[in-house]
């Protein structure tokens, strides 16, 4: 994705803003079905869930240090199910249905799969997040020498207090936390929290430098290989929509989107 304004890097970073967002309900989704709320399967899965909340939280906080304006509640930002992976090639599908070995094999991987050489997309798309995030980081430090991109941070604005995020099981606080984007430093801080947390860097499967946290990524091929059994689940609807539900349960679930 070829960045070369500060108004095209807002883009980017809202765009990262939306990817994290769109996995968020895939993995909740497929962790509520898990009949044992207490197996390793389905707090591996809320550990990654926690951390893509905190992703978001950091690209937002990257977006507001560089003057932009995070949506949520927009028609374009909220994510539809089934829908795709914005920018992602191949294309992916994005689903709600019951944690199976099948899904976390060809969805959940793919989404955390790692970068194993620091190449630049091809156009607008990326092949994995690692990727997408390496040509923010490079546009970043280009546009920074020639812009003030970091005049006015809007630190009022930004998550920051640490005691709105704190590491569950399976996660650990050396991996990162909360972080005030002021500069590139912080900027770059930011995304490594993003990158190391989630996929990881190359073949590493560490998220934090003391070994005590997988990334995403090998924290999911443990439910795939079976090392953490998924067993059994609840016969959830594919995704499930407002309208294909009873009327008695439809204000359930609006409270439940809201």
């Amino acid at each position: 994705m070829a960045v070369t304004t500060p108004a095209e890097l807002r883009e980017h970073i809202a765009l990262a803003i939306q990817v994290e967002l769109s996995t968020i309900p895939v993995y909740l989704y497929a962790m509520y079905s898990i009949e044992d709320q207490e197996s390793e399967a389905a707090l591996l899965i809320r550990s990654v869930v926690v951390e893509e909340m905190l992703h978001a939280a950091l690209a937002t906080n990257l977006l507001l240090a560089v003057g932009g304006t995070p949506t949520y509640s927009s028609p374009a930002s909220l994510p539809r199910y089934p829908g795709f992976l914005a920018h992602h090639t191949p294309p992916l599908e994005l689903r709600l249905e019951p944690c199976s070995q099948e899904l976390i094999e060809s969805l959940f991987l793919v989404i955390e799969k790692p970068e194993l050489h620091e190449t630049l997309p091809d156009g607008d798309d990326y092949r994995t997040l690692g990727q997408f995030y390496h040509a923010l980081e490079i546009a970043l430090s280009d546009l920074d020498d020639s812009h003030d991109l970091f005049g006015a941070p809007r630190l009022d604005a930004q998550m920051t207090d640490p005691s709105f995020y704190t590491p569950v099981a399976y996660d650990a606080p050396g991996s990162g936390g909360l972080v005030a984007v002021t500069d590139l430093a912080s900027a770059h801080e930011a995304i490594h929290i993003i990158v190391h947390q989630g996929e990881g860097v190359s073949e590493d499967k560490w998220a934090d430098p003391a070994h005590q946290e997988l990334t995403h990524y090998a924290k999911f091929l443990r439910l795939a290989d079976g090392t953490a059994p998924i067993g059994h689940v609840a016969p959830a609807t594919i995704n499930p929509t407002v309208a294909g539900l009873p009327e008695e349960v439809r204000p359930v679930a609006d409270l439940f989107n809201a």
